[in-house]
């Protein structure tokens, strides 16, 4: 099958125009709105990591004579759900942003993880707070691939990567504000929040509702890429080949199965290697720091969480760099050799709050720069009428993977503990960061995307 092309190369015009001339007013809204949208997801993504312990120790009635090995076997198994929830959430709208279009599905998805991650405040249970996890997740699956999509459809070609790089690597700074909110509203202690004293994890989901309010601008000033409409006329007319968002054609032509299963060992990579891994440095910090006091460890847990958020936002950006002016593949094997080895070092040998402070910023570095090539490569990866349910599909059915791992994990690190092993939860850490190698050995498959319009079929 012969391929047509739209849309032009990511790379700076060579005649007398700059690398910025065409891009309108409208395109840096696009762009703005749209990573504010995901950068309010990691937000409240930030917010369960640091809320996660604290919350599900008081929802388990204290559990004061529970390990710590059972008490994170807990908290894996809520992040699993949520993971679950966000890997069923980016198919399913996925599919969605593909059918009916990437604005409308922003604004659904948006709605979706705010509203729950409100009602997580007024969990009474530990299975009602599983439940309020895994629908969040649903929202917070849907936004990449909608916001994803829409901008890479938006903006004009040669400034494509750039766009994709910076609105994935913004959206450290949602991972890093909801640190700092953490750092006023310490998860374990008491809160006071408009004159009411609450549980200080209740607090800090209630925060998480603010970000709805984007839905206002959203829907103002958005509107759907003339790429999709003509999609959604072609599809509306029957034409053969021509239907949107359907999983079975990511495997029908042996070029879109070919860069789904492609993407799809990317993504597993990078989703264990974060997930199950590298968003653990809380837990960490709890071991290293256990003789000091409840709330040096609270603060030094906030701040140093959000110093890895600043790591990932450099790590993002330096693969944006990268992925420009070298190329996807090699910027994702920078991306993969990095993390084994900061991440495996931190979990091993971080012992002090000083350790804490220069360490963790080099995890948030090694574990997010896979994800500033998702946003670029995903969308770069399939046709228009593919496009959403492909990103989708790659970014999240590694999170199938990945809730797996975290069930598999926490036994796993039980088992190391029961079978006399010295800090089991060191040493499985280290153990899992072999994951990385998986991304590294998918490379040899990926086709380069530098320099090439966006693909579509005929």
């Amino acid at each position: 099958m012969a391929f047509i092309t739209s849309g032009s190369s990511d790379q700076p015009s060579s005649g007398q125009g700059g690398l910025f001339e065409g891009v309108t007013t409208y395109h840096w809204l696009v762009l703005i709105i749209a990573t504010m949208g995901w950068m309010f997801d990691c937000m409240d993504q930030r917010i369960f990591i640091l809320a996660r312990g604290s919350a599900i120790k008081e929802l388990l009635d204290g559990s004061d004579g529970a390990s710590k090995e059972v008490l994170d076997a807990y908290g894996r198994w809520a992040t699993m759900a949520m993971i679950l929830g966000w890997a069923t959430g980016g198919i399913f709208f996925g599919m969605m942003s593909d059918k009916v279009g990437r604005v409308k599905t922003m604004v659904a998805t948006l709605l979706v993880y705010s509203g729950f991650t409100g009602l997580s405040a007024v969990s009474v249970s530990y299975w009602d707070f599983l439940l309020y996890r895994f629908l969040v997740g649903l929202g917070v699956g849907g936004m990449f691939g909608a916001a994803a999509a829409l901008v890479a459809e938006s903006v004009p070609g040669r400034v494509r990567s750039l766009a994709l790089g910076s609105l994935q690597a913004l959206s450290a700074v949602g991972n890093i504000t909801g640190s700092l909110i953490s750092y006023w509203i310490a998860p374990g202690l008491p809160a006071t929040l408009l004159g009411w004293e609450i549980d200080g994890w209740r607090a800090l989901f209630l925060v998480g509702i603010l970000p709805s309010l984007l839905v206002i601008p959203i829907v103002l000033f958005l509107r759907e890429p003339d790429a999709w409409k003509h999609a959604k006329e072609a599809a509306d007319r029957g034409d053969v080949g021509k239907q949107l968002g359907t999983i079975p054609d990511l495997f029908r032509h042996p070029r879109w199965r070919h860069n789904t299963l492609v993407g799809l060992g990317l993504g597993v990579s990078g989703m264990i290697g974060l997930w199950g891994i590298g968003f653990f440095t809380p837990e960490l910090i709890d071991r290293a720091l256990a003789d000091l006091p409840k709330e040096q460890v609270a603060e030094t847990k906030s701040l140093c969480t959000a110093l890895q958020d600043v790591g990932a936002f450099l790590g993002m950006c330096v693969f944006t760099v990268l992925a420009t002016y070298w190329g996807r593949r090699w910027a994702f094997l920078c991306a993969f050799i990095i993390p084994l080895f900061t991440v495996s070092y931190t979990f091993f040998f971080l012992n002090s709050v000083s350790d804490a402070y220069w360490m963790l910023p080099l995890v948030g570095f090694g574990t997010l720069m896979p994800f500033g090539g998702y946003s670029i490569y995903f969308p770069e990866l399939y046709p228009t009428r593919l496009r959403g349910v492909g990103i989708g599909f790659c970014y999240n059915v590694g999170r199938y993977a990945t809730a797996a791992f975290l069930l598999v994990s926490g036994y796993f690190t039980i088992w190391l503990a029961e079978s006399g092993v010295d800090q089991p939860f060191r040493v499985g850490a280290v153990i899992f960061c072999s994951i990385f190698f998986l991304g590294m050995l998918t490379l040899i498959w990926a086709p380069e995307t530098k320099g090439q319009p966006l693909p579509e079929d005929n």
